[in-house]
C-alpha cells in the first residue's frame, strides 16, 4: 500500500562530513532543519525572530 511522504527535504547544504537540510512537514507546513555530521545528527524546528515556528504556507509547498 503506497502512502504519501510526509516531510519534503529542501535547501540541502553539504560538505565533506558536514550536510544540513530544511524539512517541511507537508501537514502542518512546519520547517525543520536537520544537521548531520559523521554518524550524528540532530533535528530541530526553525524559529522566528519571536521564537515562534516558521511555517511554509500550503500554496508554497511543491511536491
Amino acid at each position: 500500500m503506497a502512502r504519501d511522504k510526509r516531510f519534503i527535504w529542501e535547501n540541502a547544504q553539504s560538505g565533506l562530513l558536514k550536510k544540513a537540510t530544511i524539512l517541511i512537514d507537508k501537514e502542518t507546513g512546519v520547517n525543520y532543519l536537520f544537521v548531520q555530521e559523521g554518524y550524528a545528527g540532530g533535528l530541530t524546528p526553525l524559529l522566528d525572530k519571536d521564537g515562534k515556528p516558521v511555517i511554509t504556507p500550503p500554496s508554497e509547498i511543491i511536491d
